[in-house]
This record gives C-alpha cells, sequence and structure tokens, in this order.
C-alpha cells in the first residue's frame, strides 16, 4: 500500500495539475476492494505549477493548490484557512485544493491547534498571502496589457479590464512568478467579502464519509512493525516480567521491556491486544506515590491551607466581609477527565541512523520533533513531521509521549515502528483534566449589592486553578483571589478550555446563588457588574465589557429570558480564548417532571469566516461541556483508574442533546478563538435552570452522581 499521508512539493503537483495534465494517483476507499491506481495523463505539467507563498500554489490552468498548516481534528481549520487565502486572492473555490501541510517552522509560525488560537494567529497572514499573490497576478496583467494596475479588477481566479475577461489567472502565473512580491499589500474592505462568512462544504468531507484514509490510525507503511505498550499504574514502576504467554500469541514477534513498561511487536495489533492480556507483570512503589488517593480529603485540607498563593487582590476584603449583612459560602468540585477522543493515541516513527520519520496525529509538531531529538540526541533538522487528519484531541495530543514512544521502539527495533493504543490504554495511561475543587464567597450589604468576594481554588496538578482576571474581577470593590496546587503523580494535561471548563461553571453558579440571596435577577445582576467596571473600574480590566454586555443582551432577547412563566431558565456566560459565549438553558415541566428542552447560545468570537464550521464548534462545545457536567467521572484506586472504557467511562448519548439555538454577535473584531469557548457556560445554565425547576442546588459534577440530583428524573427532549 502507498504511503497514504505523503504530502511533498510532487504529490500535491500531481493533483495541482490535473485539469489540463498530469498525473493523477486516485484511491477509491468506498468499496472493500484494494484501492485502484489511474494514470489520468502525462506528467509534462508537473514542472509548470508556480508557488507563490508558503500557502499557495497556481498551475496553468488555473488549479489553485492552498496549503493549510495547523493540525486538522475536526475544528475544520483546514477549510476555514482555505477561505481567507482565496478569498484576497479573489480565487475560483471551485478551483481550490487544500492539502495538510507537514511540519516547516520557516515557512509557517505557530504550526500546532491548541488555545483556540490559530484563526487570531494566523488571519491577517493569511489575508496577505492570498492579496500577495493576487498583486502579483494583477502586476503581470497591467505589464501585458500595457495599463495602470489599479484599471484591473479580479473575480472568480479571472482578471478584467473596464468589465471585460483578459486574462485567467492561470494565463499569467509563468509571468507573475517572475515579479518581485511586495512588502505590503492592501486587503480588503470586510464588506467585500464573498467566500469569507459563506456556508462553504467542508474540504475533506467526501474523504471523510467514504471513508478513506485520513486519520493517524489508517497510515500503513510497507515493512512496519505494530507495536502494543502495558503501562504502569501511576507511582508505580517494573518489579519483574514474565511474557512466556505473551510470546506465545501467534503474531508476536518479540516483547520489549523499556522505560518502565512493556512492549509487545508483532504484525498487527489483534494479536498484540490478546498478548497484552497474557503478560504477568508485578509493580513496586516508585516512591512518588501517594499514601491515599482520598482526594475529597487532600481538598479539605488545602482548602484550610495558610501556604495559598495570592492571584489577585483589590480593596480591603478583610474589613468589607467583616461588615456584610450577609455572606455567602459555597464550594463546587470537579472530577478528574480522559479526554477520549473518538481516535486512541497512535503514531508511526521510521529511525534511520541520524534521520527520523514521523507520521501522524498531533495537535504539536514541532513538539514531537523536539522531544525525539533529545530522546535520541538527533538534531531536529534531521527529523520530519507529517499530519493525518486527528480523530479529537481536546488537547490530550498536546503531549507527545506516544510519538516519542514509537521513535524509542523504532531505534531500539531498527525497523520502521506504528505504536497504537487501545481505548484502555488511552482512558488508563493519562493524562486528563485536573481535578479542582472551588471555595466562593460573597459579602452582601444591606441592599443586597456585592461588596466582597472570595475565591480559592484547589487543583491537583492544575497549576493555577483559577483565572484571576476574569469577571466578576473588576467589578466589587473588594476581592481575594487565591491558589493552592496539589503536586500528584497522576498526569494531566490541557483539557479543552483548560481550567475554565470547570471555573465557569462553579463560578456561574455561585453568582446565580449571590442573585438569590440579594434578591435580584441573575442576569440584570450580571449587567450591573458590568456597568460597576465600566464606569467606575477596580483594578485592571481584562475583558471586554461591551463584548460581555453583547452576548449577554443577545442570549436574554433570543431566549425570551423571563418572559414565559411556564419555562424555568438557567443563565450563564464567560469569556474565554479571546471570544465571549452567553448561554441560556430553558427547562419545563412535564407529567410533573423537568424536562430539558433547549440551550439558546450567543457568541462574540468576531468575524464568522466559516458559518458552518462556527455552528458545529459551538453545538459541539455545547455537547461537550453539557456530557461532562452531567455524565463523566473518573476516580482512582491504588493508582489506577477505575473507569477503563466507556462501559464505565459514561458519555453523553445522542438522544440526550436537547435542542442548540446558536446565534452570533457580530462585534466588528477580527476572529477570535472557537474551538473551546462555548463549553465553559453551559454546565452552568443547565444546572442554574435546574435549580429554578426543583430548588435543588448542584455543586459536584457529575450531576447524575449527587444526591441533590438523584431523585430529579431530568429528561432531555428536541422540541
Amino acid at each position: 500500500m502507498a504511503n497514504l499521508t505523503k504530502t511533498n512539493r510532487r504529490d500535491f503537483l500531481k493533483i495541482a495539475g490535473t485539469t489540463a495534465g498530469g498525473l493523477f494517483i486516485g484511491f477509491n476507499w468506498s468499496s472493500c476492494d484494494s484501492p485502484k491506481v489511474q494514470v489520468l495523463s502525462d506528467a509534462e505539467v508537473l514542472s509548470q505549477v508556480h508557488e507563490f507563498n508558503a500557502y499557495l500554489s497556481i498551475s496553468p490552468t488555473g488549479d489553485i493548490v492552498i496549503y493549510s498548516p495547523n493540525p486538522e481534528l475536526g475544528q475544520n481549520i483546514i477549510t476555514s484557512f482555505p477561505m481567507i487565502v482565496a478569498e484576497e486572492l479573489d480565487a475560483d473555490w471551485n478551483k481550490v485544493r487544500v492539502f495538510q501541510a507537514a511540519l516547516d517552522n520557516e515557512k509557517y509560525d505557530r504550526q500546532l491547534t491548541g488555545g483556540s488560537g490559530a484563526m487570531p494567529h494566523s488571519w491577517e497572514r493569511l489575508r496577505k498571502a492570498g492579496a500577495t499573490a493576487r498583486h502579483l497576478l494583477v502586476a503581470a496583467a497591467a505589464e501585458k496589457l500595457q495599463v495602470p494596475a489599479t484599471e484591473l479588477t479580479t473575480e472568480k481566479g479571472e482578471i478584467f479590464h473596464n468589465g471585460k475577461k483578459k486574462f485567467s489567472y492561470g494565463e499569467m502565473v509563468t509571468d507573475a512568478s517572475k515579479l518581485t512580491a511586495p512588502e505590503e499589500v492592501s486587503l480588503k474592505d470586510p464588506k467585500d467579502f464573498k467566500i469569507i462568512g459563506t456556508p462553504v462544504k467542508n474540504v475533506k468531507g467526501k474523504e471523510i464519509y467514504t471513508g478513506q484514509p485520513l486519520f493517524g490510525l489508517d497510515f500503513y507503511r510497507e515493512g512496519m512493525v505494530n507495536a502494543m505498550i502495558t503501562r504502569p499504574p501511576f507511582g508505580m514502576k517494573i518489579k519483574s516480567v514474565d511474557d512466556s504467554a505473551a510470546r506465545s500469541v501467534a503474531g508476536v514477534s518479540d516483547v520489549i521491556v523499556f522505560n518502565n513498561k512493556v512492549a509487545v511487536i508483532g504484525e498487527s495489533t489483534w494479536p498484540l491486544i490478546k498478548a497484552k492480556n497474557k503478560l504477568r507483570i508485578e509493580y513496586e512503589p516508585d516512591g512518588t506515590v501517594e499514601s491515599s488517593f482520598d482526594h475529597d480529603r487532600i481538598f479539605k485540607e488545602l482548602l484550610e491551607s495558610k501556604d495559598a498563593r495570592v492571584m489577585r487582590k483589590d480593596g480591603d476584603v478583610e474589613t468589607a466581609f467583616k461588615n456584610a449583612a450577609q455572606v455567602i459560602t459555597s464550594e463546587y468540585q470537579c472530577p478528574f477527565l480522559s479526554h477520549s477522543p473518538m481516535e486512541p493515541q497512535n503514531f508511526f516513527a521510521h529511525v534511520k541512523g541520524d534521520k527520523v520519520e514521523l507520521i501522524g496525529p498531533t495537535q504539536t509538531p514541532d513538539r514531537a520533533r523536539m522531544e525525539t531529538s533529545r530522546l535520541l540526541d538527533i538534531p531536529k533538522e534531521n527529523i520530519t513531521v507529517e499530519l493525518t487528519r486527528l480523530g479529537g484531541g481536546f488537547g490530550r495530543r498536546l503531549a507527545a509521549d506516544f510519538v516519542v514512544e514509537a521513535a524509542e521502539l523504532s531505534k531500539m527495533l531498527d525497523k520502521p515502528v506504528k505504536v497504537t493504543w487501545s481505548r484502555e490504554d488511552d482512558m488508563t495511561g493519562g493524562a486528563y483534566r485536573p481535578a479542582v475543587r472551588y471555595r466562593f464567597q460573597a459579602a452582601l450589604d444591606d441592599q443586597g449589592n456585592m461588596i466582597g468576594y472570595k475565591l480559592r481554588g484547589v487543583g491537583i496538578n492544575a497549576g493555577n486553578s483559577t483565572r484571576e482576571n476574569n469577571f466578576p474581577s473588576g467589578s466589587v470593590d473588594n476581592l481575594l483571589i487565591e491558589n493552592v496546587e496539589h503536586k500528584s503523580p497522576i498526569t494531566t494535561n490541557a483539557w479543552r478550555a483548560p481550567i475554565t471548563n470547570f471555573l465557569a461553571y462553579a463560578e456561574q453558579s455561585f453568582l446565580d446563588e449571590v442573585a438569590l440571596a440579594a434578591k435580584k435577577d441573575p442576569v440584570k445582576m450580571r449587567l450591573d457588574l458590568l456597568d460597576r467596571a465600566k464606569n467606575n473600574p477596580v483594578g485592571e480590566i481584562h475583558y471586554d465589557i461591551d463584548r460581555m454586555r453583547g452576548v449577554i443582551q443577545t442570549a436574554a432577547e433570543k431566549s425570551n429570558w423571563g418572559k414565559n412563566k411556564d419555562v424555568m431558565q438557567g443563565f450563564s456566560v464567560y469569556f474565554s480564548h479571546r471570544s465571549y459565549v452567553a448561554q441560556v438553558a430553558n427547562i419545563e415541566m412535564e407529567n410533573g417532571q423537568p424536562v430539558l428542552k433547549k440551550i439558546t447560545a450567543a457568541t462574540d468570537c468576531g468575524t464568522v469566516v466559516h458559518p458552518t464550521g462556527a455552528n458545529q464548534q459551538v453545538r459541539g462545545g455545547i455537547v461537550d461541556g453539557m456530557g461532562h457536567a452531567m455524565f463523566t467521572n473518573m476516580t482512582f484506586e491504588n493508582g489506577l483508574p477505575k473507569q477503563k472504557n466507556f462501559d464505565t467511562y459514561r458519555l453523553i448519548r445522542m438522544k440526550e442533546v436537547p435542542e442548540i439555538d446558536v446565534h452570533y454577535v457580530d462585534s466588528g473584531y477580527d476572529p477570535t478563538g472557537l474551538g473551546e469557548p462555548a463549553l465553559p457556560p453551559t454546565g452552568g445554565a443547565i444546572a442554574n435552570a435546574i435549580f429554578a425547576a426543583t430548588g435543588r442546588r448542584i455543586r459536584t459534577q457529575p450531576f447524575i452522581e449527587q444526591k441533590e440530583f438523584s431523585d430529579i428524573k431530568l429528561q432531555i427532549k428536541r422540541t
């Protein structure tokens, strides 16, 4: 089988020249037959394709190849990025072909997917890439026509003079490629956008639904061996290994103990799974294991710790609470969570002397290269990284542990190796969302105004478990935010919308508790606090007050907040990753039982480049936020997770997704993040709606495991 992910220059030229001559190798994966190779025409045109910059090339036929540099894991950046380039180029979208770029630090900046930062980082760069190519094509046409470039216009890959077509882009590529690119180019006025803001189809849609080999698990290289690995419980090390039964499994060629792990090597994954189950491994403590994995006890102790780090302090907090007419105190807790991408971790590595080839799904290809370089003491310049499509990531693939496993084994075996994790490996091998507990306190005066606010966050391997400069900071005269971190052998890393994925739920639920105590409408109380922050700010303001106000008002308007006495509603709003999302959850009573009917979301993410993809991001974030708030938990015993597969690790089901109504607020800003911001507000909106309907306040996730929720038969229906 061919290397199905190779995207070097010759391969993409094979595609770029297909319309007017060129070698095209076509694979049909819509049946169970082996892929067929077709030679459609000769290869003469291959040498005639011209590369205008790192992002795009144009052939004499007018066919355009656009590279998407960032890893694609479902956020649809592989469609959105090319749309921006094509917009400024004035391309004919029907002639655009899109390819995933390999790692290239010389051509691309920030070639990673994480923190919802790809679009805000690349927006202007992508626009300039397309505009530069357009400038050169127009300049070449102007020179040929002997007219000023200002007299020429472009549309859908064609150049016009006085309204009459003169050239196609393809006719100008040779002349244009000889010109020097300008340092500065003019960009379009957003009112003139024709591609940006339109519902373009996913450029890989057909390949996805016909099952073509796009993902790391699909990758195959003739001559490679497969490997699966058994990893130790947290805080343990290998004492002894009995691999005799594993070696007897047909299809297993070797068993290797390395780096406190045991790898089984063979032809395919099925015999390796059977062999792994036959390993007899004895472990002993490595000196880092906790005396107890009783995290409730740890949280309680650290909430009283005198060693908390002050993250922000405004005013005289002690006096405010001493003089308060009323003090509200609540604690909220969240568990560890697995990232659980649909595609478990996997990677291919081939170490060939002082060179390494890496291929697979990673959110951070440069980290994969750098960690491989350090492990093998091979210069990073000698390591290539090619990206497959990622079957989800949610932050798990920011790490490179699964990459260096493949590289280390390839070096040891002197063979190309593909490492594949099972679902159980993925859930038990870390790294998880940190477990966190928060204590909130609010001081109210006799008019119900919040005059003091305290937050102490205690996180297990969470780093800073607070976001000290987020709302309501800046709107309260006296404020104290503290953080305590507990170190644990349980590995953690960024999980979709790091920290805010739970903090938003806790914070927004607590603000509703404050509103109830103050006898204020929850939405109006938040708007009043924003007015306070704008008109008389306390300390520095790190969020955009007007943008937050905009989504609050839009969500309230679109959901008919407070206007239907038969609908119990819960509100939540949050700022993360440069974007603002407000949500309202609607619960109605049917036959005496609460039914979650609808979630309305208002989002300000700046310019919406790709509406279809944006809608999926918002809806997906809400489903993710709802599912993990209500159902999902991960607990530990003696260093091992109790939940090892989806039979015990409860995820949301399709029938449990209510109607989701999505709206956008156009604040006139350039695009900001969208992959993560819709998740944080969801848990709070639902929890606040449950309280409005039942009077039960749920302060711990997942909801279904809490006594406050135990006798609530919450149903979920789509209207």
